[in-house]
């Protein structure tokens, strides 16, 4: 049985939303045992209403709730919020696996790191959500927003981190590794990404083809991006962005008249597909990289759909052991020489 830790207060539709989606993975994966934290009264009212398997949900009440708005390193001392419970049993009991947290975003980094700690070897956790690309695979997209600079040994444990998500969670070999930047040629992008694609093109450990532009992460041949969070942040919001607006217009535009409508009706089948292809809740959330468990942030607007992906994404890196190999990786690669290079 794998334990796995849900923020219930975290996220704009919490704790609704939170609680029909735990409902819902307890029901699909019989070998989950899930921790709810949260405020008692206000879980049980929601779960009240939803069939589930009982004897595998545990509320552990928490009083306090860090809203969106706290300055996360204030938030990290609301020990008795839902999230910061979260992660203290995350860190002291052994046979939790993993968190779920719909929460604040500055909150979970910095409890990530102050509370349960990075992997030997890691200067940043990096938030990583994976994302669609036309030749229907998901493409590993490493940092979203969890640092909004960079140095370059930060991006080359990006491009190992990302590696192993890749290998681990969707099954690639040997991964082919981009470098996120404003064109392809090597001389490209400020001194940062310059040095780093020095660094990364000399790196064991990983399959680096080069530097790529923000169009490639849904049309090219890769599998992992490696971006600094703040580039990485405008590049996932900017896909979501695109992605709704495609979907809106073709809708907008099919129910426009009666011949539209017939061809939708024709269509129907394709059109779901197409839906489903460019559906960024499938996906489960992003991981945070490079902290000792599994933690997976989902959005803040997440649904129960969402909520549900999330946690049989968490139950999945677990079981497949992905912490493990980013550990191998980053004791493999000896990075020491880069980032001593980093901090003169």
């Amino acid at each position: 049985m794998d334990k796995i830790i849900v923020d219930g207060m975290g996220g704009d539709n919490a704790p609704a939303s939170t609680c029909a989606g735990v409902a819902r993975a307890l029901n699909e994966d019989k070998e989950l045992y899930i921790i709810l934290t949260g405020q008692k009264d206000k879980l049980e009212s929601c779960l009240g209403g939803l069939s589930y398997p009982a004897d595998r949900l545990e509320i552990v009440d928490c009083p306090d709730v860090i809203d969106m708005n706290d300055i996360p390193t204030e938030a990290v001392k609301k020990k008795n919020s839902s999230l910061m419970q979260a992660f203290w049993m995350l860190k002291k009991q052994d046979d939790v696996a993993a968190l779920v947290t719909a929460g604040s975003t500055g909150a979970t980094i910095v409890g990530g790191q102050l509370i349960l700690g990075r992997i030997r070897g890691i200067k940043r956790p990096a938030l990583t959500p994976a994302v669609p690309n036309v030749n229907g695979k998901m493409v590993v997209l490493c940092d979203c927003g969890a640092n909004a600079e960079c140095k370059p040994s930060m991006l080359c444990q990006f491009a190992l981190m990302g590696s192993a998500y890749s290998t681990v969670g969707l099954g690639v070999k040997q991964p082919k590794v981009g470098l996120l930047n404003n064109g392809t040629e090597e001389h490209k992008g400020d001194p940062v990404h310059q040095q780093a694609y020095k660094y990364l093109k000399q790196m064991k450990g990983i399959n680096f083809v080069g530097n790529i532009e923000g169009r490639d992460i849904n049309t090219a041949d890769i599998d992992v991006v490696v971006s600094d969070g703040f580039s990485g942040n405008i590049a996932l919001k900017t896909m979501e962005g695109t992605a709704k607006m495609i979907l809106k217009t073709m809708k907008k535009q099919l129910m426009a008249d009666t011949r539209s409508k017939i061809g939708a009706l024709l269509c129907k089948k394709a059109i779901n597909r197409m839906r489903a292809d460019l559906d960024f809740e499938a996906a489960g959330g992003a991981m945070l990289l490079g902290v000792k468990k599994v933690v997976v942030k989902n959005h803040g607007s997440s649904s129960a759909i969402s909520i549900c992906n999330a946690v049989h994404k968490a139950a999945q890196l677990y079981r497949s052991g992905l912490i493990q190999k980013v550990e191998s990786l980053i004791e493999q690669a000896d990075l020491s020489s880069v980032i001593d290079n980093d901090d003169k």
